[in-house]
């Protein structure tokens, strides 16, 4: 076995501009511009306190914006004004436009100072409508 340096990789971030349908493992820094709370069912100290909720929020950096769809936990991190720390994101389709998310093998976590960049909010990701399209060879 190799010894461990303990030095780990940093995460190489990406912008909202660069997302594309179908892809995954994205690492961003964004704003929350405006949260939204779609779904709210369960019960306070329910069996382990299950209850589902789920939130889309407008989320964007200085190059567009996007829609998150956060759950459970993520609903807390994501109020607007916050500056957010996405790690291994993905982008579902809904309806064909896209949306980003994390799944429980990513992290949403407040980042440690506010961005400084202004959001570029003429520029929404998820307004563009995609078609799935069958290329024939």
């Amino acid at each position: 076995m190799a010894a461990d340096s303990g030095a780990r990789r940093q995460p190489t971030f990406t912008k909202v501009d660069q997302l594309r349908p179908g892809t995954h493992g994205h690492n961003l820094i964004i704003k929350v511009v405006d949260s939204k709370m779609v779904v709210q069912r369960g019960r306070e100290g329910g069996p382990q306190g299950r209850q589902m909720r789920i939130a889309e929020c407008l989320v964007g950096d200085e190059t567009g914006i996007i829609v998150f769809t956060a759950r459970n936990d993520q609903v807390d991190v994501m109020k607007p004004g916050a500056t957010v720390e996405l790690r291994n994101a993905k982008i579902d389709m809904f309806k064909g436009s896209m949306r980003l998310a994390v799944d429980k093998w990513g992290i949403v976590k407040a980042a440690e100072s506010p961005a400084e960049f202004t959001i570029k909010e003429d520029n929404n990701l998820s307004l563009i409508e995609f078609e799935l399209v069958t290329v024939v060879e």
